[in-house]
């Protein structure tokens, strides 16, 4: 008996060792405080060995609103020639599906979850719609949700599992497919603009068609770095999270104070704006001769105030420049709220501004201009003769004017110093 036992037990094994869990929506293994409402934005590659090709860029935007989770998906194709979007609401809690919309080149479709999905399906080439009621078995996770789904999960090493997902093909009967999470080992990623980060490679197998992904999830905070999609002969996809919200600039910029500072005052600044007549090229070590060169009528002048966040701005930016290796950093969104805006309005490069606060201020401007300058040039020689022959020569000289179009780049620092004051300036290029 005891040896019939041990025979049956070896025979469940293998069973037993490879049966994995299966994650339905409201699991207790779902941890959801890991999804935060984010706009997260990635490019797309495909890559074989070391080439990689840029097709488009990724958009998630994630949101909540009355216990409901919505996520908003845009695929754009590198050329801006199409786009796919899909929208997602399913239940803050429970991940469990409520409506799905998506629009690409070829078709529409929306649903609505319930006992039955009901909703419709567009074809845009045949420009005919099908009404929709569908009723799968089982529960199911929206495909669209699965891969911010698997950052909610207690992943570890050897942690393994099965995650039914939804997804509707016009062209197919099949309603759900099993995403099986066959590995998860730790990772290091390296981001050009963070550094390192610990993180867990998830490994997930599709079922239906064998394709393999590879999820990269931050330990710490759950983002997801990459998504890496098999494509077969050697060709992956490759999604690259580009950390829009990276922000290394420590500090804050305060929209407040800054907007105050450009409506609340009573002081002024009045210039001029024009390029200085060595300005610009120096061709053949002759300087142009032309005088002022007046920003013209029109031109716009831009103010707004100086501030730490700015200098470090400036300086953090002149750092990345020089190494050469990430992109610059942009300026906090709410920046353009206060900018002050003014326009040259004769034709000597006048400008004003008002209602201004004392602090510093920066006033940029561009614009472009002709120059000229004076040269001269061989005409020709005078030779000389006489009874015996060639004496000698002389050189004759021409002189003449020539024009180019050159560009001003203009930006200095303004103090006002007290409320009141009237600043007059001469904004000149350098």
């Amino acid at each position: 008996m005891k040896i019939r036992i041990l025979i049956l037990l070896l025979n469940l094994l293998p069973f037993v060792a490879f049966c994995q869990k299966t994650i339905f929506p409201g699991s207790p293994e779902i941890k959801t405080s890991y999804l935060k409402p984010e706009k997260s934005l990635y490019t797309v590659y495909y890559v074989k060995d070391t080439s990689w090709a840029k097709q488009g860029t990724m958009t998630y935007d994630i949101s909540f609103s009355d216990n409901k989770l919505n996520l908003f998906y845009k695929y754009t194709e590198k050329n801006n020639e199409w786009t796919t979007v899909r929208t997602s609401v399913a239940d803050a809690k429970t991940l469990k599906s409520i409506s799905y919309k998506s629009e690409g080149a070829k078709s529409k479709l929306e649903l609505n979850f319930g006992e039955t999905i009901k909703g419709s399906y567009y074809s845009k080439k045949d420009k005919k719609e099908k009404q929709l009621n569908l009723n799968p078995k089982g529960q199911f996770f929206d495909f669209n949700l699965a891969e911010h789904m698997f950052t909610t999960l207690p992943l570890d090493v050897g942690y393994k599992a099965i995650i039914p997902e939804f997804y509707y093909d016009n062209n197919s009967d099949v309603l759900i497919g099993n995403y099986v999470i066959k590995e998860v080992k730790s990772y290091v990623f390296w981001s050009p603009r963070t550094g390192k980060h610990d993180t867990w490679l998830v490994t997930v197998l599709e079922q239906s068609t064998g394709a393999i992904y590879n999820y990269v999830i931050d330990k710490k905070d759950r983002r997801l770095w990459q998504r890496e999609m098999s494509m077969g002969k050697g060709m992956w996809e490759i999604c690259v999270n580009e950390e829009i919200d990276y922000q290394p600039i420590k500090n804050k910029f305060n929209k407040d104070q800054a907007a105050q500072q450009i409506t609340k005052g009573n002081s002024v600044i009045i210039g001029t704006a024009f390029a200085r007549s060595n300005s610009g090229k120096r061709l053949g070590g002759l300087v142009n001769t032309a005088k002022k060169q007046f920003a013209p009528k029109g031109t716009e002048i831009t103010l707004f105030p100086s501030s730490a966040y700015y200098e470090e701005w400036i300086s953090v930016n002149k750092k990345i420049k020089k190494q050469g290796k990430m992109p610059e950093v942009p300026l906090d969104s709410k920046f353009g709220t206060c900018v002050k805006k003014a326009k040259v309005y004769d034709d000597e490069g006048h400008f004003e501004f008002a209602d201004l606060m004392p602090g510093t201020y920066v006033v940029m401007a561009s614009f472009d201009f002709t120059n000229s300058y004076n040269y001269s040039y061989v005409s020709g020689y005078t030779n000389y003769y006489n009874y015996w022959g060639y004496t000698g020569s002389t050189t004759n000289y021409g002189s003449a004017r020539q024009s180019y179009r050159d560009k001003a780049n203009i930006e200095k620092q303004v103090t006002i110093d007290k409320d009141g004051e009237k600043k007059e300036v001469s904004l000149k290029d350098n």
